[in-house]
């Protein structure tokens, strides 16, 4: 079995994520998942973390950090994912981050590459896109 090899693309909005994360799905057969993606499943399906978003959602509220985290690792964790996934827009923040790179760590799991998209409907800068460990 081959290593596996989980990916992060991070950038504004249009900067081209989606493009080159369905390109990479395609290419290396991995599941790939858009945050805004699992959160609207997760309230579509009713799982008991679909409905804790459904909440601060009815409210206005933004989802909490540990609601999107949980429904991050579900997806991570599952037999899709085990060797590797691409995820598309998360983590957004620190704290986002932390908490991946905690729930990584509970899965003795680690990040292979991020791909940090600069420029809105551009290419980042040669030499500047990938982050590798």
């Amino acid at each position: 079995m081959a290593a596996e090899l989980n990916l992060v693309l991070l950038g504004p909005p249009g900067s081209g994520k989606g493009t080159q994360g369905e390109r990479l799905q395609a290419d290396l057969r991995l599941p790939y998942y858009a945050t805004g993606d699992i959160l609207r499943a997760a309230v579509r399906d009713e799982t008991e973390l679909g409905r804790s978003a459904k909440e601060y959602m009815d409210r206005g509220d933004l989802v909490p950090d540990e609601v999107i985290v949980g429904m991050i690792g579900e997806r991570i964790d599952s037999a899709e994912a085990a060797d590797g996934f691409i995820l598309d827009g998360f983590p957004r923040t620190v704290p986002q981050a932390e908490a991946l790179a905690e729930k990584l760590a509970e899965l003795e799991r680690e990040l292979t590459a991020v791909d940090r998209r600069r420029r809105r409907g551009g290419r980042p800068p040669a030499g500047r896109q990938a982050h590798l460990r």
